[in-house]
């Protein structure tokens, strides 16, 4: 009887969580959120402003698609392109979104959460736009968090990073029909795969470097946006929004907790409102539970005046830190 004892538990944990999959533990000692860098974000930050405005399609979009497969590259992870063209209040344009896992065998499995930052600026004829907090902070720190997380392979394999592209609406704000279009595609490519392979948790970091950060987090899913994004996706597809909802109402305590943890709680909150930003079409298109980390207090959002000397690398280095230790410490040992 001993003898089949092994195989069966292993068939168990194959059935259920892949026999190979070990799990993941939380090590306060040796915690990942120990080692950002906000300079080094900063940094990374600073070169993505260097290259001007960035909206879909431009030229500097692309040099920025180029900066971060060589920075992500030089950390051990693989980058994968995901362009496709649709329709928009301009007419057909293409669209990149850039997806990151750590090694190639990482592509062959299933991850188990998201860490998600828009890369493009919105277009604006009459001045500059920069965006050096919407969305160079994100994209910036998302960089660095792939160094740190390259330190413990068994961290970074069961995370992908997604760089969506054309987050950012022609038009003035985003509708069903204009804007978050890389996420949603990206949602819409997810619901080809089996429940069962699809991520179980996803972060979206937008606007983390404001020098006065105050990080209220988007939880709440508005109803219009379940029919309206659901109907616009075409998909056919509805998820269990209920079910969504009671996930994220979790994820938002955890990140509570992972704040408290590092004594940073003043500044991160959770909005009363909701947010539309890319985990929208994450969570009421593919069904994955995600929150958007975003300091929408933010007196230069769409203005000229979103330059680097508003971010600090402080603001960076909280923000980071708190992504990573609920990372480590909640999401991935408690929502496999």
């Amino acid at each position: 009887m001993k003898r089949f004892f092994a195989p069966l538990v292993c068939w168990f944990l194959l059935a259920v969580n892949g026999c190979s999959e070990k799990a993941v533990t939380f090590d306060a000692d040796a915690a990942l959120e120990g080692k950002v860098s906000g300079e080094r974000a900063l940094e990374h930050v600073a070169e993505l402003v260097a290259f001007g405005p960035r909206p879909a399609g431009s030229d500097a979009l692309e040099k920025s698609r180029q900066y971060l497969e060589k920075a992500l590259t030089a950390s051990g992870w693989v980058t994968r392109r995901q362009t496709f063209t649709t329709k928009t209040p301009k007419g057909e344009v293409e669209f990149t979104n850039l997806r990151a896992r750590f090694g190639e065998a990482s592509w062959s499995g299933r991850v188990t959460g998201l860490l998600c930052s828009h890369y493009d600026t919105k277009a604006y004829g009459g001045f500059e736009f920069v965006g050096a907090n919407d969305a160079g902070s994100s994209t910036g720190l998302l960089v660095e968090l792939a160094g740190v997380l390259a330190a413990r392979p068994e961290v970074a394999s069961r995370v992908e990073l997604v760089f969506f592209d054309g987050e950012e609406a022609f038009g003035t704000n985003i509708t069903p029909t204009d804007g978050l279009f890389g996420s949603k595609h990206y949602a819409s490519q997810i619901l080809l795969e089996k429940e069962k392979d699809r991520p179980r948790w996803g972060l979206l970091l937008d606007m983390v470097g404001d020098a006065d950060l105050n990080i209220r987090a988007g939880v709440k899913i508005p109803r219009a946006s379940v029919r309206d994004l659901a109907a616009a996706s075409g998909s056919g597809y509805v998820v269990d929004i209920e079910s969504v909802e009671a996930t994220l109402e979790r994820m938002s305590r955890d990140l509570i907790s992972a704040a408290d943890d590092l004594q940073l709680r003043s500044f991160i909150g959770i909005s009363p409102d909701y947010i539309v930003d890319d985990h929208i079409p994450l969570n009421v298109v593919a069904g994955i539970p995600t929150i958007d980390l975003i300091d929408f207090d933010y007196p230069h959002w769409h203005t000229p005046a979103d330059t680097l000397d508003k971010l600090s690398a402080e603001s960076l280095e909280t923000s980071g830190r708190v992504t990573l230790m609920l990372v480590e410490k909640y999401l991935l040992p408690g929502y496999p």
